[in-house]
């Protein structure tokens, strides 16, 4: 028997790619059973998250196993094999290892040292143990991975300065418009991501924070964490002339914001709109660059 790993990430794959390949809650079981269900694999572990969707397991070392998780995956996403096959990394024995614990640590991370993948990582064994596709082999090697991760953080300087995505958008926000402290920010989606963006952009001096979520008593929950104001879902367009940023993070699997309805709702905004989506299936509709001065980050 082998380690395998094996998927699509940042290095590998565009976010058109990547963002048909997000594994929902929903579909989470399904996609699990299939993988468990190959005849080449014994265990099998998942993890999807906004820059990965990979696969790690244990196999009997049979050729056509790529090719069976390429099936399962273009069945799921519509994207034909063959152009899966061109964006799909496959990685077995040592170099399946060194990638997991890569991953685990955070020193594969598009953010590198960023905090969440540790909890990701925990999350997706979890979940593939609860549904038993991992048992002695992988359990292993996950509680390697973690003591290995645990360690690089403790005995490195590379957590001192946690980063995330979410922070690399507040400071591209602070590139474009230098000083914050005018400007307003509204957050839609209101997840751990939301969080550390208000985090951040709350200590780089914003004026305002507005968070706006489909459940709207979590927006008010979070808007009041930092002395923000909430907004009702369905008044998102009518509010953007207010703010001069949007970051946009909500599990959504289609966007929130599009090409024309932006139009319209900032028609008359004489000051720039700048938005950015950190959402993986993406929330903003990609046609939304084609607007004047359109760029969605």
């Amino acid at each position: 028997m082998e380690i395998f790993s094996t998927g699509f990430n940042y290095k590998t794959a565009p976010v058109e790619i990547r963002e048909k390949l997000a594994i929902t809650e929903k579909s989470y079981q399904s996609i699990l059973e299939k993988l468990n269900n190959i005849e080449n694999i014994y265990e099998v572990c998942v993890i999807s998250t906004c820059n990965r969707v990979e696969f790690y397991g244990v196999f009997d070392g049979n050729d056509s196993l790529k090719y069976e998780i390429l099936k399962v995956l273009s069945q799921y996403s519509s994207i034909p094999v063959n152009i899966l096959e061109k964006y799909v990394f496959f990685y077995t024995g040592r170099e399946a290892i060194k990638h997991i614990f890569r991953v685990s640590s955070s020193l594969d991370s598009m953010v590198i040292g960023e905090p969440q993948i540790v909890c990701q990582f925990k999350e997706s064994f979890t979940k593939a143990k609860e549904y038993k596709a991992v048992r002695h082999i992988l359990t292993r090697l996950f509680d390697k991975a973690l003591n290995v991760s645990k360690k690089i953080r403790t005995s490195t300087g590379i957590s001192k300065k946690a980063v995330s995505i979410s922070y690399a958008a507040a400071l591209l926000a602070k590139k474009i418009f230098g000083d914050l402290k005018e400007k307003s920010v509204l957050l839609i989606g209101a997840g751990e991501m939301a969080e550390l963006a208000a985090r951040h952009l709350s200590s780089l001096g914003v004026k305002h924070i507005f968070v706006s979520n489909r459940t709207f008593e979590r927006a008010v929950e979070l808007a009041n964490k930092f002395g923000g104001s909430a907004i009702r879902f369905d008044k998102i367009l009518e509010f953007l002339p207010e703010v001069d940023i949007v970051i946009v993070s909500t599990g959504a699997t289609e966007p929130i914001l599009k090409k024309e309805d932006i139009k319209k709702a900032v028609k008359n905004k004489k000051e720039p709109l700048f938005i950015i989506d950190i959402s993986v299936p993406r929330n903003v509709e990609e046609s939304v660059n084609e607007l004047e001065g359109g760029k969605v980050g």
